[in-house]
């Protein structure tokens, strides 16, 4: 590889400067000044470790991170400063000028050029130790920003941030998991990824002493202790504690469904929701059994529900008069008839009214002559997913209900009630 140099220099002019894997050209002359080239930004350098650390301001690489609160810095010295400056037990030199306190005077006396320093921000008063990092900052406010990707425009303040970014287009994870193989586009993503293995969780919580491996979930967790709320709706000023949670949350407003089921076509504006409709509607899989007549249900919330039609337990009682109900949409159904407390939902087509959302919108279908329930055996359609169910048991050898005395299944509830009082008079059990 040839290197231009503004001297003349014979290695180069032969290619004996090697450039090794690091992108560090080394030329084999002594004699001159900084024989360490970049090949960036042509800064020459006297030692090949000086030339590397330099890399790192083109590269953005920061391959020493704070086990602590997880912070990534380009040179170990740094690093160590940071130790000590912010979490540091012997906290005995305090800067006069803010609240931060030190382990040594060196630090301090370091830390207090930030304050004094001759390069200071015009704009907001910001000191900075270098030149170069003022430079940097000042992009904040001017919006400059240099450097351009050439594959799609996009433009960055730092030579750093456009190489991160250069690895979206090209696929580059130059940094590998030794333990799964797993590669990362950033040193720090690597970092993370490590506690995987590790198990470490260094972000403790000081309120709980829950702990962490990334110190993202440790501030998002401290919320729950201060009830922060810093995500607001700016429709309702409804607030949350999680940039997600808003997210979610903005779909009641907009309206929109982005998971859709692939078997119906029916949308849904969270995942959550998505995968409860698959296991209810579509999936044939009824881990729970009821202990009465055997019968299967999907969740364990339905058997709940269910269970009442053979204990005649009433748990919903009317506060105007002394009447009572298994279920709760019944109570909801004699308060509007009786006591005209609630609201009816009405058709906007017949003006026939409803107690109950549900049966308003499955009426709705049958004036539109929509049939969303689909049978996949024979594609039957079917306007509510109770009569879908109603069909399966034909095509299939299903059996959904089952005696819990000997596990026996069943297809049809009428034969295995009869089964289960047999069942029940054979091993000495009293029939419900």
């Amino acid at each position: 590889m040839f290197v231009h140099c503004s001297v003349s220099c014979c290695a180069c002019y032969t290619g004996e400067a090697k450039t090794d894997s690091h992108g560090i050209t080394e030329h084999p002359h002594d004699d001159k000044t900084g024989p360490y080239l970049c090949t960036v930004c042509d800064k020459r350098f006297t030692q090949k470790g000086s030339l590397k650390r330099h890399k790192r301001t083109h590269n953005g690489e920061k391959p020493f991170v704070c086990m602590v609160c997880g912070k990534c810095f380009a040179v170990k010295a740094t690093l160590n400063e940071h130790k000590l400056t912010m979490h540091s037990a012997k906290f005995s030199y305090p800067c006069t000028q803010c609240e931060k306190c030190f382990s040594s005077q060196g630090c301090l006396r370091l830390h207090m050029n930030v304050h004094n320093s001759k390069y200071k921000c015009t704009e907001c008063g910001k000191c900075f130790m270098n030149n170069q990092s003022l430079t940097w900052h000042r992009r904040i406010h001017s919006g400059e920003k240099p450097f351009e990707c050439n594959v799609c425009s996009k433009r960055f303040t730092t030579a750093g941030g456009l190489v991160k970014h250069s690895r979206i287009h090209s696929g580059e994870k130059p940094y590998k998991c030794h333990m799964c193989d797993k590669a990362f586009s950033e040193s720090g993503h690597l970092n993370t990824h490590m506690r995987v293995h590790t198990g470490e969780k260094p972000y403790k919580c000081h309120m709980c002493d829950k702990s962490f491996s990334q110190f993202g979930a440790l501030k998002t967790h401290i919320r729950v202790h201060t009830g922060d709320k810093p995500y607001k709706c700016h429709v309702c000023d409804k607030a949350f504690s999680r940039s997600g949670h808003l997210n979610r949350h903005m779909r009641v407003h907009t309206g929109v469904k982005p998971y859709k089921c692939a078997l119906c076509n029916k949308s849904f504006s969270e995942l959550s929701g998505l995968h409860s409709h698959k296991r209810h509607i579509h999936s044939n899989r009824r881990p729970y059994h009821c202990p009465y007549c055997g019968m299967l249900f999907k969740t364990q919330g339905t058997l709940k529900r269910h269970v009442p039609v053979h204990t005649g337990a009433k748990p919903y009682s009317c506060r105007h008069c002394s009447e009572r109900f298994t279920f709760r949409v019944q109570l909801k159904t004699h308060l509007l008839k009786s006591h005209n407390e609630g609201t009816w939902f009405t058709c906007h087509i017949c003006q026939k009214q409803f107690s109950h959302t549900g049966n308003l919108k499955t009426h709705i279908l049958r004036h539109e002559g929509v049939k969303p329930y689909v049978c996949s055996e024979c594609s039957k359609c079917f306007y509510t997913a109770a009569n879908l169910k109603s069909l399966q048991p034909v095509h299939s050898d299903y059996k959904q209900f089952c005696c819990f005395l000997c596990n026996k299944s069943f297809k049809r509830k009428r034969t295995v009630k009869a089964h289960f009082k047999m069942c029940s008079d054979i091993r000495g059990f009293p029939s419900v």
